[in-house]
């Protein structure tokens, strides 16, 4: 699959021009159905999702990932962090467990869903992205059959906003993927995001969790005022890395499609695009040497 095309699995779940009030209840009833099957008593695998006024993106992010094809035991489930619209309404619709976090911000959200999850292994999702049907076995399957492997990280592509091709996103991914690899080696926790990652779920609580000295928001975007350089994900993978190895996931399979509005709330994809290539050649020699800031 060319990446510069979005892939056919992801058609069923897009909902193109509705919102969650304009779905039918044959559309609702297959979303029961189909989430109904991932909440087991005794997960192998929990699937987090943190979410923030996010009514009209959550049934999509539920609906890809009741979609996966998977033998294991999948419970998945959403914070509810501290929404003000109707995600709480859209959940209880659809029959997804949640938990209330009243503290704002996403560090406390993934906080909590580790300590609230069952499963040997922890998976964290974005309720704006897109996985796959083999997602949660790819994920996961490293860390079963290696004890060093602790955490899994995996790659990812951008849906582009509406009217607006792909292109300039591909190529905006395929710089991403050459710094991945630079960054591999020194300063691997820059690459470990909190919308496609893994880990063993004790040991992810063993080592640290997600708590950070400052929490960021949803929307972090770069220049923004509220802008948090230190992020629950990179604290997460530094805690990891103390206990074993982290394996980046390269499977086309495992490949995860993400909204395009954090490059849009930066000021479109070409500014960010620009911003971020001006940091990362700022960052070049840490990513090289390393550095003693270890997130």
């Amino acid at each position: 699959m060319a990446t510069s095309y979005l892939p056919a699995w992801l058609n069923q779940h897009l909902y193109t021009n509705k919102n969650f009030s304009d779905l039918t209840a044959a559309e609702i009833e297959d979303l029961n159905t189909r989430l109904s099957k991932f909440n087991p008593e005794n997960p192998d695998v929990s699937v987090v999702i943190p979410a923030w006024n996010e009514e009209n993106n959550i049934y999509r992010t539920l609906s890809s990932l009741a979609s996966n094809i998977t033998d294991l035991k999948v419970e998945i489930f959403v914070i509810n962090n501290n929404s003000t619209d109707n995600t709480q309404i859209v959940l209880d619709q659809l029959g997804v467990k949640s938990y209330f976090q009243p503290l704002q911000g996403i560090s406390f959200a993934r906080q909590m869903g580790l300590l609230k999850a069952k499963g040997k292994y922890h998976l964290c999702a974005d309720s704006d992205t897109f996985y796959p049907p083999n997602w949660i076995d790819l994920m996961v399957k490293p860390m079963m059959g290696n004890k060093n492997i602790v955490g899994v990280y995996g790659r990812y592509s951008f849906i582009p906003p509406e009217g607006m091709s792909r292109l300039s996103l591909w190529f905006y991914e395929k710089l991403t993927g050459v710094l991945i690899r630079i960054r591999k080696y020194k300063r691997e926790h820059i690459n470990v995001l909190g919308f496609n990652m893994g880990f063993v779920t004790q040991i992810g609580i063993a080592s640290g969790g997600f708590v950070v000295k400052q929490v960021r928001k949803f929307d972090n975007a770069i220049g923004s005022a509220d802008f948090v350089e230190e992020s629950e994900d990179g604290r997460m993978a530094v805690n990891l890395k103390t206990r074993g190895s982290l394996k980046l996931i390269t499977r086309s399979k495992a490949r995860v499609f993400t909204s395009s509005r954090r490059l849009t709330s930066e000021g479109g994809v070409m500014s960010s695009f620009l911003r971020r290539l001006q940091l990362h050649v700022n960052r070049m020699n840490e990513y090289l040497a390393g550095s003693k800031i270890e997130a």
